[in-house]
């Protein structure tokens, strides 16, 4: 069997999009690559957006290749499917130039949520809820019924799964990159200043906490970590092709104690690194580690400036506001850019 991952070339043009518009690495797709090829299958991976390809560029590669299973996100990479354009267009527009007598195969988090209506506007045949890191290489080889988070229509109508597809992390293999036009990445997300090579790694998918306007739960909720080791070498391979600056895409960095020995690693490499976190997870002496692991940008989901607020979004912060103050002023001594998020709550907004 043949699979032909695309990542379109995104456009935003009216939509109401508030994500980063520049090229990222598409993880998803490099680990199901990777995963297609370990199960016995023929894969392609084109992304579009880095490439800055049209339809009309990559269709006759696609066309070329034939494939059995053409797979589209509808989200530019798993760092925004937590905040996905609304709109559907873009697949849209790639299916229906791409698409040809394989099966069309839509993954992200519109599938995730609403997999019917997904099937119904993008018109394509399989829709896949949740993870389709492991998923997706077994359309080629399980009935549909039994894999986890696959959705499809036929002549007898809509299948919906209730299931989620949801990845072993540890079971992801290291990625090579091969694969992948590494040099045409420049974007270093959440650093507005200097110039370098940018990229995306992931080193734990999911988040332990529920607060209240976090749109994660039916895709990357359970916590999970891959092996330190694992992403070291990816961060070499990427060091080796020109890299020097990697932004972790997981929900929470720092959650775990497997963290400390990465950035132990991370110090001893010539790479920066950013991330988005929350603050009461770390200490004066793991900021201190954060800035001998060449961190230079820092996001913290902060949220409220009280305790109330906080606890009117379900953050279950461990620490007061004074501590949270502490903690962002010894930041700052160690980090270039460290950014505190807020968020309106209804407490505050009635004063």
């Amino acid at each position: 069997m043949k699979f032909a991952f695309v990542n379109p070339n995104w456009s935003f043009t009216g939509s109401t999009y508030f994500g980063c518009p520049y090229p990222h690495y598409p993880l998803e797709l490099l680990f199901a690559y990777d995963q297609v090829r370990k199960a016995g299958s023929n894969a392609l991976l084109i992304d579009a957006q880095v490439g800055n390809l049209s339809t009309t560029e990559v269709a006759p590669t696609i066309r070329d290749f034939s494939p059995d299973f053409l797979v589209i996100p509808t989200a530019p990479s798993y760092l925004f499917w937590r905040c996905p354009p609304p709109e559907l267009r873009i697949p849209q527009e790639w299916f229906r130039a791409l698409g040809g007598s394989g099966v069309n195969v839509a993954i992200g988090p519109h599938p995730s949520a609403t997999p019917g209506a997904t099937l119904r506007k993008l018109q394509c045949d399989v829709a896949m809820r949740g993870e389709p890191d492991q998923t997706l290489a077994q359309l080629a080889s399980k009935a549909w019924g039994d894999i986890a988070g696959c959705c499809w229509r036929d002549h007898q109508g809509e299948h919906i799964s209730a299931e989620l597809g949801v990845t072993d992390m540890k079971a992801l293999t290291c990625l090579d990159f091969e694969n992948y036009p590494v040099e045409l990445h420049s974007h270093r997300h959440h650093v507005f200043s200097g110039k370098g090579r940018g990229a995306e790694l992931e080193f734990a998918r999911g988040c332990p906490w529920s607060c209240t306007f976090c749109n994660k739960t039916l895709f990357r909720n359970k916590f999970r970590e891959r092996s330190v080791e694992a992403v070291l070498v990816e961060i070499d391979r990427l060091i080796a092709r020109g890299v020097d600056y990697i932004y972790f895409i997981d929900e929470i960095f720092g959650v775990g104690t497997n963290v400390v020995s990465l950035l132990e690693g991370i110090a001893e490499r010539p790479v920066k690194i950013g991330f988005q976190t929350r603050i009461d997870l770390w200490t004066e002496e793991t900021l201190d580690l954060l800035g001998r692991a060449h961190c230079i940008s820092m996001e913290c989901g902060i949220e409220s400036i009280t305790e109330a607020g906080r606890e009117e979004l379900n953050k279950n912060c461990r620490i007061d506001t004074g501590r949270i103050g502490e903690l962002l002023i010894h930041a700052r001594r160690r980090i270039p850019w460290v950014q505190a998020n807020l968020v309106l709550a209804h407490r505050e907004a009635d004063r």
